[in-house]
């Protein structure tokens, strides 16, 4: 008893002892009533969720909404006990006061932002169409908003004025607002506008050649959307940008089943001929074109009887070609391919020629939307189509390449000075440099004649 006099003599001696003592006391309340909250409140409440066969509870804990409104209890009683603290400065208190205050409102701001986050994820665990219509960017609009007012508040509370009278001091500022919150306004509407569009969802797979786009959609946010490219790399294109300029999605592609192989097959116009009546014959015992030749040839037969019989001159008769029976044989071979989609759009066709050949075009879609499928059925297509071009008479035009012109010149080197040996040699290396041509490949052209027509013979070429 004596001990505690003398102590508290002591300490009455020593200016502001009593004052510091009990803000000190304070202090180791406010801590213990943390550790108390943290260490056996929230672990109940976490293991009581975890017990919970509910979704919900698991999403605020794991954004630890409960753990940020922990530190609202200390800081609450360091608030409301410090004006009961005797012998302390008012202004100190006020201080004090204030601070503690502000903290409260930016630990709710921040809490505030993680029981958004954790709907979000409740929102993409059991929405279906949480990739159609995101919800993200207007979670982060409400972000700001909390945030905004978060500080109008703190500001408020420090300097001891009514938030509204911050508030009415904001209509002088909203031309700087409107400058500086630009973007976000720009990106809130681009983003009402894709997702109410259905333009853009998550896993969608975007070309935007302008910001060197190409790959998938993997966020959606209020300013920003991410695009993984093929190379993995990230690119980030800002929201409005996607109402501002053109983008192109490949979405209808991959729902609609079918991807679209649209290669031209560029064929050597100097092969280009009518076929004899022999060679019909042997084209015959190709399965996919046996009955085509045979209507094909009662057709021709028949009109040009009846052409001849009127006294036509016999240049005026239709006869098969080659390049025609080609395209038949490779419309009827993509007809039967498996890996082909028959109830979409198939054809076969001729483009304009050029100094890079006749281009055949094949127009079909697989009857898949893998892309490692995709490419081998497409090259399969090709391999075969380009290996059959010789039962039809037909090459496949290539620039002749170093070799063939080395072979050339050798030619004319050999033949020394002899006029008619030069003149056979240049024959000999002009046939050689054609011949080039027929190796498979594509280039830039030679000269043929004109419309691809056979040098001999007459008639109409179908």
């Amino acid at each position: 008893m004596n001990r505690l006099n003398g102590i508290r003599e002591t300490v009455s001696g020593v200016p502001y002892a009593g004052p510091v003592l009990a803000l000190a006391g304070l202090v180791l309340v406010a801590w213990l009533a943390n550790w108390v909250v943290r260490r056996i409140v929230l672990r109940i409440v976490e293991r009581m969720a975890m017990a919970s066969s509910l979704k919900w509870d698991d999403a605020l804990l794991s954004r630890g909404v409960l753990s940020r409104l922990v530190h609202v209890v200390p800081a609450l009683i360091i608030a409301t006990g410090v004006p009961l603290v005797a012998g302390l400065p008012e202004g100190l208190v006020l201080v004090v006061r204030n601070v503690a205050l502000a903290y409260v409102a930016l630990t709710i701001a921040i809490a505030i932002s993680n029981l958004l986050d954790a709907l979000n994820d409740i929102y993409v665990s059991r929405s279906t169409r949480a990739n159609q219509r995101p919800i993200k960017g207007y979670l982060q609009l409400v972000k700001i908003v909390v945030f905004v007012l978060a500080i109008v508040i703190m500001i408020a509370t420090l300097i001891d004025r009514s938030p509204l009278l911050l508030l009415s001091g904001f209509g002088a500022m909203s031309a700087v607002l409107l400058l500086v919150f630009k973007d976000t306004i720009l990106s809130l509407v681009a983003s009402v506008q894709l997702t109410g569009n259905d333009m853009l969802r998550v896993g969608d797979w975007i070309e935007m050649p302008s910001l060197e786009a190409d790959g998938d959609v993997i966020d959606m946010a209020l300013n920003t959307v991410k695009v993984q490219n093929w190379d993995k790399t990230i690119t980030t294109i800002p929201t409005y940008r996607l109402i501002s300029d053109s983008f192109k999605n490949w979405r209808g592609m991959q729902e609609s089943g079918g991807r679209r192989i649209k290669r031209p097959l560029l064929i050597d116009q100097g092969s280009v001929r009518f076929l004899e009546p022999e060679e019909r014959d042997r084209m015959r015992r190709i399965a996919l074109i046996d009955e085509y030749l045979d209507a094909k040839r009662q057709e021709l037969e028949a009109f040009n009887q009846k052409l001849l019989s009127a006294g036509k001159d016999p240049v005026n008769t239709r006869r098969v070609t080659n390049i025609g029976t080609f395209r038949a044989y490779v419309q009827h071979y993509l007809r039967a391919h498996p890996r082909i989609a028959q109830q979409m759009t198939l054809m076969v066709r001729q483009l304009e020629p050029g100094p890079t050949g006749l281009p055949l075009e094949v127009y079909c879609f697989t009857a898949t939307v893998d892309w490692v499928e995709y490419e081998g059925i497409q090259s399969d297509i090709f391999d075969h189509l380009i290996a059959m071009l010789p039962e039809f008479g037909l090459r496949l035009y290539q620039a002749p390449g170093g070799a063939d012109v080395a072979g050339a010149l050798a030619r004319l080197q050999d033949t020394g000075g002899n006029n008619d040996e030069t003149t056979a040699a240049v024959d000999a290396s002009a046939t050689d440099v054609s011949a080039a041509a027929a190796r498979p490949g594509v280039g830039s052209s030679t000269t043929a004649a004109p419309g691809g027509a056979s040098r001999t013979g007459a008639g109409k070429g179908e």
